[in-house]
């Protein structure tokens, strides 16, 4: 009975270490376990169901007339609204740590890019992902740095945004802030899971 119990718990160690351990420079892969690349799109997807089951979207909040704000839907059968990653710098393959862009394949009129970045709230006291510019965000800080991804277990990851000013790291996670979905924020709780299912019908 101990040596059964030993195994068990030399497998939770086991996994535990490798959800919150940093593999920078492995392969990253779909659910389909291929390699992720930059001219595909994919499909964000939460790795586990129940309550937060839906997909990524855009919407206004608080006094935006544009939807620039990132929320994850609590549930819906809706795919979301695909993305696409491409590389900052020389490296040509999308490894776990690689500094990286991250960019909805379909923008509102009302923003000139669709890139990810983070903006201060002033008004929940919280750095959101959103798209668009400055012009996007009067009176709001916006964050300069970078996106990359890390593996958490299995296909399951995590996204990091590394913060150029303070040279910071922080994961991001799930807020909800009453608004009938959860927004991504940076977090140093509430980590958010996701896998990648590309969308093959481009």
């Amino acid at each position: 009975m101990k040596f059964v119990f030993s195994l068990l718990l030399l497998s939770f160690l086991s996994n535990l270490s490798l959800a919150f351990s940093h593999d920078d420079g492995a392969p990253i892969f779909d659910t389909n376990y291929w390699a992720i690349y930059p001219e595909a799109r994919y499909y964000i997807v939460p790795s586990f169901f129940g309550f937060r089951s839906g997909k990524l979207k855009l919407a206004k909040t608080g006094h935006s007339n544009c939807p620039v704000t990132v929320l994850e839907q609590d549930f819906t059968t809706d795919k979301g609204v695909p993305v696409q990653f491409s590389i900052i710098g020389s490296s040509y393959d999308i490894l776990t740590g690689t500094p990286i862009f991250i960019e909805f394949t379909k923008k509102p009129d009302c923003v000139k890019s669709s890139k990810w970045l983070i903006f201060v709230d002033n008004v929940i006291k919280k750095s959101c992902v959103g798209i668009g510019g400055p012009e996007n965000y009067p009176g709001m800080k916006i964050l300069n740095g970078t996106f990359n991804i890390q593996k958490l277990s299995g296909i399951t990851y995590k996204f990091v945004f590394c913060d150029s000013g303070s040279k910071t790291f922080s994961d991001i996670g799930w807020y909800d802030n009453g608004e009938g979905e959860g927004r991504l924020v940076l977090a140093d709780k509430n980590i958010s899971g996701y896998a990648f299912v590309e969308d093959v019908w481009v």
